[in-house]
């Protein structure tokens, strides 16, 4: 297997997280749990979201639901950002093939 996992468990107890708010997380699609041979285990890539989404509950008071729209807004404020950098990109093609025709 090519994905490192986390033991479910031993994440919760290292990090002081709550088991259900995980599993809320999953029911709302934010993040996979994966169970193998009857043991749950986190994705590790999945880490750094689960960070952020801990952060947001625990420390802001922020609900699943609240955790869910900020990152279907930060989603597609990504989308956005990739958008304007491509558009970007062609403007500076297009602003390249003009000066050529200008100096010519």
């Amino acid at each position: 297997m090519d994905t490192e996992l986390i033991i479910f468990n031993e994440y919760c107890q290292k990090s002081h997280t709550d088991p259900t708010f995980i599993i809320s997380l999953e029911e709302g699609g934010l993040i996979e749990i994966r169970t193998i041979d009857g043991e749950q285990y986190l994705l590790a890539s999945q880490l750094r979201e689960l960070e952020r989404y801990s952060h947001l509950y625990y420390d802001l008071s922020i609900n699943i639901e609240g955790i869910d729209a900020i990152h279907h807004m930060l989603e597609r404020i990504e989308k956005l950002q990739q958008e304007v950098c491509h558009l970007r990109r062609k403007l500076r093609r297009y602003q390249r093939e003009n000066d050529l025709y200008i100096e010519e």
